[in-house]
């Protein structure tokens, strides 16, 4: 039995932060019910993240809300809304990602739901929050990786603002709702105490850079600097970064300069005794360091420098990726099947309960498949089985 066997969670966000969140607690055993707009949808069926439509829908909704099922309703028709209201009384989790004011406006807010559930945990993701002069702008994942400092963390010194290649905030975003919501199912377990749960992704992607905000708090203010090469990490000194080999790429983490000075047989570099030469002359022993290593193909410098336990990585990609025995050991992949008959392949859940990897057959819902089902069990209602279709 899985730990959240028994919950139930009406999931009215879209696209990424929300439904994130809620695939999280549906791997964990939750039963999660995703309110969609007739016709159309959530927002992210249509909204190609990649050029691969699978089954009519994007490959991104498929990742995203398998193991969920799909009621269709329209939130400003009284007649959907009384019947989503019914739902949610029974409900032990609602969740949505709308802009502040929506759920207001639709009556679907925390105090209208209370109401109704009063035990209830209501979960809410928003782009900014509810105060400041941001709160009405799109929670739009690559602005807000602009606004709070983070795409000046990444590339080197002379590339300008550089954007993660994933929607980090989105992603972080949500697993902070579902630690929230988790925390608040445990104390409605201990007290029966419902709560009111609210994460912004502004707040999530300061959060993501609070080891390098520390510093600047402390250290006067002054911007991180990135180095003019080998770039990943603004604090660390060489030889932290990514350098190109003689048929690949090589990542090297901390390491003592004089000692791969020697271990790497590199004379140019052995010049530089000083610790603190490391981070004062970075760039200029990332520079020696990346002359050096394009002189031998990876697999060479990686059985020396592993043997000498310096902390060290080939550089794949996906393809290289998927064929080595470290990935293939972990069966992070799983394949899942619609009711259509539709199968595909994704990752499984990470985490692990009592030593068992978690797996789920369950593929993303159709618009609306649920609705009869769902209408029959909760509210026993013939003459609305049509409804969403």
């Amino acid at each position: 039995m899985l730990p959240l066997e028994g919950y139930l969670v009406i999931d009215f966000s879209q696209f990424l932060s929300g439904p994130s969140a809620s695939l999280r607690l549906a791997d964990l055993g939750a039963r999660v019910i995703k309110i969609e707009r007739p016709g159309t949808g959530d927002i992210c069926r249509t909204l190609y993240t990649s050029n691969l439509v699978m089954n009519g829908v994007s490959s991104v909704f498929h990742a995203i809300n398998r193991n969920k099922e799909s009621f269709a309703a329209d939130l400003k028709k009284a007649e959907d809304a009384e019947l989503i209201r019914e739902l949610l009384k029974k409900a032990d989790v609602v969740m949505h990602n709308f802009r502040p004011g929506v759920m207001e406006r639709l009556g679907f807010d925390h105090k209208s739901i209370k109401v109704i559930n009063p035990n209830i945990i209501y979960a809410e993701i928003s782009g900014y929050g509810s105060e400041g002069l941001f709160k009405g702008k799109p929670g739009q994942d690559l602005l807000l990786q602009s606004l709070t400092g983070l795409t000046w963390l990444t590339g080197n010194a002379d590339d300008g603002p550089v954007p993660m290649g994933l929607s980090i905030i989105d992603m972080l975003a949500g697993a902070h709702l579902a630690q929230g919501i988790l925390a608040c199912l445990y104390r409605k377990a201990i007290k029966g105490e419902g709560s009111l749960v609210q994460v912004s992704m502004l707040e999530s992607a300061y959060d993501f850079q609070f080891e390098t905000i520390t510093t600047f708090l402390n250290d006067g203010g002054v911007n991180p600097e990135r180095t003019a090469r080998s770039n990943a990490n603004a604090y660390l000194g060489a030889p932290y970064g990514i350098y190109s080999t003689q048929n690949g790429y090589l990542a090297l983490a901390m390491g003592s300069i004089p000692f791969l000075a020697k271990l790497l047989e590199c004379e140019a570099l052995s010049i530089y005794k000083d610790g603190a030469e490391a981070f004062e002359k970075r760039d200029e022993i990332k520079g020696v360091l990346a002359d050096h290593l394009k002189t031998k193909p990876t697999t060479e410098w990686l059985k020396v420098l592993e043997a000498a336990d310096i902390w060290c990585a080939d550089v794949m990609d996906w393809n290289q990726l998927f064929e080595h025995d470290g990935f293939k050991v972990l069966g992070m992949v799983q394949k899942v099947t619609m009711n259509d008959g539709y199968s595909y392949d994704t990752l499984r859940c990470p985490i692990r309960i009592d030593g068992e990897r978690m797996y789920s057959s369950k593929g993303s819902p159709k618009l609306g498949q649920d609705n009869e089902a769902i209408i029959k069990e909760f509210i026993g209602r013939e003459d609305v089985y049509e409804l969403g279709k």
